[in-house]
């Protein structure tokens, strides 16, 4: 039987053509043995413009709206359609028996493949290539099991539904608006809300009014310092300290030391790797996607666009390997403590597992890869490092004293264990920068007396809310349900 195979992309093609033996190249396609391997160039059918459904929309009237159409049409631009003649040949040939979606493995990739199989006007009988990575081990076994397309209806009806929405919301509601006010505007879905958190941030920046306070600081001879409580009023603060050095001791209240343990963290998503990305590096969420869908052709990651932090149960017995593998890709000599099972947790992974680094990448040439995919795949590599590793284990301390009749505090913190912050400054050293050292309080008890090696008064002023970064954007979408 002989099949056609239709990916996103052509560099997709190539390594699936590689995979199957579609070696020889064609206009549009690679062709070999019973197979054929073609691509879509990502959107190539896409739902049209109001104008293809009545000549009077050409004008943005406010009695014309709201725009909806009983039936949906699809149109392909100008420049993709001499491809898609291609396709819609292929397509409906009756050389092939059935046909392979192998676009990318995701709501987008469902859809993109589903809208050219109908404008092209195929019958055939397809089924679904899904794939969390481009190793040629990973491609062989996707076709091994390719799923039925009904498997998939649900992901490509959701992607129906926010493509179909998008386009109602952002061609009413942009036209609305611009009748309205009388010029363009541009309204959509995720933009518009994401413009309001914006602009509700930077008005509340620019009606901030700041306030000073002062703050008295004892430095204790044994080592620590304490802090008084804050005063608006520097006169007050002024006294205290003036109280505070003729006393020139303090009475220790309270001393409680409690042990705490902190995690590792979870695997990356797409989201969680676009935040550190942007706080650590600079990039952009689109720099970063850019980059993890690159090194996902590359076949040196999984696939990117996960919303998922965990691996499925089937994944326990090779992930030691892979986790030693990376540590040898980036030179970590040192044993890794490999922890299994705090990544495993198949309920909560959807469509795709969290992001890791594959076995190809460990003998790759990570030297020969552009900055920033170097930068993005030791991220994800450091991210799978640190998530099997130890919990970091400290002791904060706290200290309350009396000086003058005022309370004073101060915090310590004794690492206990390094656990897998070690493994993070091990990888990330440079981009983390210059860790400040925790304030090790001394061991003193309650009722007792410690002198003051040094008294200053503190001067500072309250803080508006930050600006948005993209990190900060992205924490905002992901939580704005919660808001």
């Amino acid at each position: 039987m002989k099949y056609l195979v239709i990916a996103e992309k052509p560099s997709v093609s190539k390594s699936i053509a590689k995979v199957i033996g579609a070696y020889r190249q064609e206009d549009g396609y690679l062709e070999g043995g019973d197979c054929v391997v073609s691509w879509c160039l990502g959107h190539l059918a896409e739902y049209a413009a109001p104008e293809y459904y009545d000549e009077r929309y050409k004008s943005w009237r406010f009695d014309d709206l709201p725009i909806l159409p009983e039936e949906w049409k699809l149109l392909v631009s100008e420049d993709k359609k001499a491809h898609f003649n291609i396709l819609r040949k292929l397509l409906r040939s009756k050389d092939f028996d059935y046909v392979v979606n192998a676009c990318d493995a995701g709501r987008e990739g469902e859809l993109i493949f589903r809208l050219v199989y109908q404008q092209a006007g195929c019958k055939k009988p397809f089924s679904r290539l899904w794939l969390s990575s481009m190793e040629e081990s990973a491609i062989r076994e996707g076709f091994a099991h390719l799923k039925p397309s009904t498997e998939y209806d649900a992901l490509y009806n959701a992607a129906l539904c926010r493509e179909r929405a998008d386009w109602m919301v952002g061609i009413n509601a942009s036209r609305l608006f611009s009748c309205l006010y009388g010029q363009p505007l541009a309204v959509g879905r995720v933009m518009t809300p994401v413009l309001a958190m914006t602009v509700v941030r930077e008005a509340a920046i620019a009606a901030f009014v700041p306030e000073k306070f002062y703050t008295v600081a004892l430095t204790l001879a044994d080592g620590g310092t304490a802090s008084s409580k804050r005063f608006a009023q520097k006169a007050d603060a002024e006294l205290l300290l003036s109280k505070c050095r003729k006393e020139g001791r303090v009475t220790v209240q309270k001393m409680e030391r409690k042990e705490k343990s902190e995690s590792p963290p979870q695997l990356y998503d797409l989201t969680a790797l676009q935040r550190d990305a942007n706080r650590l590096l600079g990039f952009t969420a689109q720099q970063t996607l850019d980059y993890a869908q690159n090194l996902y052709e590359k076949r040196l990651i999984t696939y990117p666009r996960t919303d998922s932090r965990f691996l499925t149960e089937d994944m326990a017995a090779s992930l030691p390997g892979l986790v030693t593998a990376t540590g040898k890709a980036f030179a970590v000599e040192e044993p890794i403590p490999i922890h299994v099972q705090q990544v495993i947790n198949g309920s909560k992974v959807t469509d795709h597992h969290a992001l890791l680094p594959t076995k190809s990448m460990a003998n790759a040439d990570l030297a020969a890869l552009p900055a920033g995919e170097r930068n993005i795949l030791r991220l994800i590599a450091a991210r799978l490092l640190c998530a099997v590793g130890e919990p970091h284990r400290y002791a904060e301390t706290t200290l309350t004293t009396i000086c003058a009749g005022e309370e004073f505090s101060a915090k310590g913190k004794l690492v206990l264990s390094d656990g897998w912050r070690a493994m993070e400054r091990k990888m990330l050293g440079e981009l983390l920068g210059k860790q400040k050292e925790p304030a090790v309080l001394p061991d003193v008890q309650e009722q007792s007396q410690c002198s003051v090696a040094g008294v200053e008064l503190k001067e500072g002023q309250t803080s508006p809310p930050k600006h948005f970064t993209e990190d900060l954007l992205l924490h905002a979408m992901e939580t704005a349900s919660a808001d």
